[in-house]
């Protein structure tokens, strides 16, 4: 089997949270293993921990609704006619406190971090396991995870919606909990990326798809980058500088065959010889099989066929740039394994997606794409710490970075001498071509300030779509947080 499997139903029965409040949450069941005698064995502690994974496999998550709503608020994507509407809502920014998947993935976040929760406050009783049956090593390594997964919960919720609730051990009562600071919720990601670095394994040891030392450093200067500790993102950049590489082929990074590359740093599992058919009645929960995606299906130019790249995006890349075609297909491209030729694409689309579809060995998707979907690798971090390094270094320093980058696609190398503005336009250049409809885009505009620049033509309103509204249904079942909480302009 190449990969360890998320899902872990009992653990998944006991956590019922629909929201931050604890309406719902039942800490036993009659019928099945209970907290108070579980966490007796590695087995246990092992499930217990793949079930905190299994959040990012949901509809509400990294499954279907997380790339829609960032590729299309980038607006990397547009939509054709048969887009969905709760998904053409993040095209022209239209989404308010009801929308389905602002729901969805708020909830499933915090699905998966009452899961991390529960791991995490147990530790005491995890290091009682005798090391005949568990090794202390073990037992730290797992809590590593539960944290980093922790950590990665909380960066999306802060990031998308702002100050949230802080919830660090599993609630005992019905009580909410109210919004927390943006930079208390910073503070505890921090913390948590921290401790996992130092108790989770490296790659070369590490069963493959699990968290490792590497993605808690690459998380860890990701969240500093965003809060403009250049300084601090360099610090936990340079802890993987030279242990990972870029692949020689860029397109090793989006098929199915060649995961698990020098490249990948962090990323969710899909299978799908394991089994998907918990998927539509799985929008938040992570509950039963749901090891595949929709992101195949849902972009592919002969199935559903939901979206196309937009011109702002192919108008980015330079003449000759080999990523362009490893990005995207065009008329007279071969796909289905060099067996088929596209003569035309409908509805007149000048290119469709290539990225994490399986065209390059079928002719068709079907719903169920083993594709990893990527969270962080390693050309991300290298622009992010030629960004750093113009801030806080030198400009030659940060060239040398974005010229790794594009040396592995052949590209012609920046020169040196040029200014700390040129370099960093180099850089939002690279990253959107390096990293195209990898759901960095809107992230990126929004934390350097050019989201209304580059998107209000679509919508998009400074001072209230950086954020995403806190939930409905939040509001009305959180009996600590009040409409008055509610995200500015919404």
């Amino acid at each position: 089997m190449k990969k360890f499997k998320y899902i872990f139903t009992i653990l998944s029965l006991v956590f019922a949270l629909q929201s931050c409040d604890t309406d719902g949450l039942e800490l036993s069941n009659p019928s099945q293993l209970s907290p108070e005698t579980y966490f007796e064995n590695e087995i246990q502690v092992r499930s217990a921990v793949n079930a905190v994974y299994a959040n990012l496999q949901t509809i509400g998550t990294y499954s279907r609704n997380y790339y829609f709503m960032m590729d299309n608020m980038a607006h990397e994507n547009e939509g054709n006619p048969q887009l969905e509407a709760n998904k053409r809502l993040f095209l022209d920014f239209s989404f308010d406190a009801s929308s389905e998947l602002v729901n969805q993935f708020w909830d499933s976040s915090f699905r998966g971090i009452n899961k991390a929760n529960f791991v995490i406050t147990n530790k005491e009783k995890i290091d009682l396991i005798p090391n005949a049956l568990m090794s202390q090593e073990s037992k730290d390594k797992y809590i590593g995870e539960a944290k980093f997964l922790r950590a990665l919960y909380y960066f999306n919720l802060v990031t998308l919606y702002g100050g949230v609730p802080l919830i660090t051990t599993v609630p005992e009562s019905r009580e909410g909990f109210p919004r927390n600071t943006v930079e208390e919720v910073y503070a505890q990601i921090i913390s948590d990326l921290t401790d996992a670095s130092q108790t989770l394994l490296p790659k070369t040891t590490e069963e493959k798809g699990r968290a490792t030392r590497g993605a808690a450093y690459a998380l860890l200067g990701k969240v500093q980058l965003y809060r403009g500790k250049y300084s601090e993102a360099m610090a936990a950049f340079d802890k993987i500088y030279g242990v990972y590489e870029l692949t020689d082929n860029y397109f090793d990074n989006f098929m199915e065959e060649t995961e698990h590359n020098s490249e990948t740093i962090f990323g969710v599992e899909f299978d799908d010889d394991m089994g998907n058919n918990a998927f539509w009645n799985n929008a938040v929960s992570g509950e039963g099989p749901n090891e595949a995606s929709l992101r195949g299906q849902s972009y592919g130019f002969v199935d559903w066929f939901n979206c196309y790249p937009s011109d702002v995006l192919l108008d980015e890349f330079e003449a000759n740039d080999p990523r362009f075609k490893e990005s995207f297909y065009v008329v007279g491209d071969t796909y289905a394994g060099g067996e088929l030729t596209i003569s035309e694409i409908s509805l007149g689309r000048k290119a469709v997606w290539r990225k994490y579809q399986n065209y390059y060995k079928d002719a068709n998707e079907d719903l169920q794409s083993g594709i990893n979907f990527g969270i962080i690798r390693f050309a991300d971090v290298l622009l992010m710490m030629a960004e750093a390094a113009n801030e806080t270094v030198d400009q030659d320093t940060a060239i040398d970075y974005i010229n790794e980058v594009r040396d592995r696609v052949n590209m012609p190398l920046l020169s040196y001498g040029l200014t700390k503005a040129q370099v960093f336009d180099a850089i939002v250049h690279e990253r959107m071509v390096e990293l195209a409809g990898e759901q960095v885009r809107f992230a990126d505009l929004k934390r350097w300030g050019m989201a209304a620049q580059e998107l209000g033509q679509f919508g998009f309103q400074a001072g209230t779509h950086e954020l995403l509204p806190i939930p409905e249904a939040e509001i009305n079942s959180n009996s600590a947080i009040n409409p008055e909480d509610q995200n500015s302009g919404y």
